[in-house]
């Protein structure tokens, strides 16, 4: 049952057959929709992969691809290549706006921030629009759910890419920074009503009225570190006015700028949850605020060298001492390398470029996080090929068994696509594959 006042609020809003539309969707099962990494896939073979469930393009977001029924993903071994992301359909609209945004922006160097990222949904689709000397800040405060997203964007593969865990107001120090700010706010939870029954019995006009302050203390602590003429996507996953288009008024009126587009994505009208995005223009116009940056040199020891066989052209190698004294070698475009870098002075960085490998007495240890991106030098291992069950079974850390390989390091792939590293020493193989990561459902 529907709250009165929650139906009263859209009233204020929707005309009165939106309304009948829209609470009558809000009691039926919610569309299932995927987005597939263009990297990685094809939109034909990603379709293929699904076969006669999959049902279609997402009309707002080419990428997007609707299923008939929910699989189960944990159980899908491409899902583990980061070949595609879980994502609902209308919240794929952020990659609209950010073309509309900046057209250009495969070529723009862009600097991005998420600000409220977790689990990954949105940061995965903007880095896939944006060019290879773009930065994207992708940003969680919660830990536990940063580091999540951190795991998401590890699959995803790019590597220009720094997540942080940090509060809206540390980023006041990067004033001028963003080119463009995401803030996809917590708010009342509205448009999650048909996936969550406690969304409904927690939600109240009051519970409405705290959350529409919280997105405005957000939004003015992370105003400033957007530069002059830079663009603002707002969005939250409810219907009511307070949250959506009046934030948006606010935005322009106390924080200065000009909403250049806003929408509402309503169930029963659009194919997809409840989700409002404002696309908003800061007012003024100047050139992004540079970092202060220092140059700091290559890692370029013996073992450097011999790590740089495990990487496409165009990264640079920076070392990093682990909590237990290892030698972590990581892996940054060229290009943003001291940029990166700066942006651990004075943040809470949780993952930065890619992890490349560790020095543990004479033997380079590949990281997990080389397998999917997209620097790997995919020649610089012996890959195997596996059939889906054995990638799962691999996946759940259970013993597989292979056909006669060499000795040394493997990379293990699922259709065509890397999974992992395993060390064959000839009478067994030893994973590489994290324990954080293990597939813990029955296979």
């Amino acid at each position: 049952m529907l709250p009165k006042d929650f139906i009263s609020l859209l009233q204020e809003s929707y005309s009165a057959d939106a309304v009948r539309r829209l609470c009558a969707a809000l009691a039926e099962t919610p569309p299932v929709s995927v987005r597939r990494n263009p990297v990685k896939i094809s939109a034909e073979a990603l379709a293929a992969h699904f076969g006669k469930n999959a049902d279609g393009a997402v009309a707002w977001a080419p990428e997007g691809l609707y299923l008939r029924q929910r699989p189960s993903f944990t159980l899908d071994s491409l899902f583990h290549t980061g070949a595609y992301y879980v994502q609902e359909a209308a919240s794929m609209a952020v990659g609209e706006l950010l073309l509309k945004a900046f057209p250009d922006a495969q070529a723009a160097n862009l600097r991005v921030l998420d600000l409220c990222a977790a689990p990954g949904g949105k940061s995965t689709h903007l880095i896939s629009l944006l060019g290879p000397d773009a930065l994207l800040v992708s940003n969680e405060v919660m830990r536990q759910r940063a580091s999540v997203l951190a795991d998401n964007l590890t699959l995803w593969g790019q590597s220009n890419v720094v997540v942080t865990s940090n509060d809206p107001a540390d980023f006041g120090r990067l004033e001028k920074y963003f080119d463009l700010l995401l803030v996809d706010a917590p708010c009342s939870g509205e448009g999650m009503f048909r996936k969550d029954e406690t969304a409904i019995a927690e939600w109240s006009t009051d519970a409405v009225q705290l959350c529409a302050a919280r997105q405005r203390r957000i939004l003015a602590d992370s105003w400033p570190s957007l530069r002059e003429g830079g663009f603002l996507i707002y969005s939250t996953c409810t219907f009511n006015h307070y949250e959506d288009e009046d934030n948006t008024a606010w935005i322009c009126n106390e924080l200065g700028g000009e909403c250049l587009s806003q929408r509402h994505f309503l169930p029963g009208t659009d194919r997809g949850e409840g989700f409002y995005c404002a696309l908003i223009r800061k007012n003024g116009n100047a050139p992004r605020k540079p970092l202060r940056t220092t140059r700091s040199k290559a890692t370029a020891d013996a073992a450097a060298q011999e790590a740089a066989h495990l990487l496409q052209p165009g990264c640079t190698l920076r070392e990093q001492v682990t909590r237990d004294g290892a030698r972590l070698l990581k892996a940054f475009p060229e290009a943003l390398a001291a940029e990166m870098e700066a942006l651990t002075q004075g943040l809470t960085v949780l993952r930065s470029g890619t992890a490349v490998a560790t020095v543990k007495g004479r033997d380079l240890v590949p990281e997990a996080d080389l397998a999917y991106a997209t620097l790997f030098n995919r020649e610089a291992y012996p890959q195997v090929e596996l059939e889906s069950e054995v990638a799962l079974r691999y996946l759940a850390h259970e013993t597989i068994h292979l056909n006669a390989q060499p000795k040394g390091y493997l990379t293990l792939c699922f259709k065509g696509l890397p999974l992992g590293f395993v060390k064959n020493l000839g009478n067994r193989y030893n994973t590489l594959h994290p324990l954080s990561r293990r597939i813990r459902m029955d296979i």
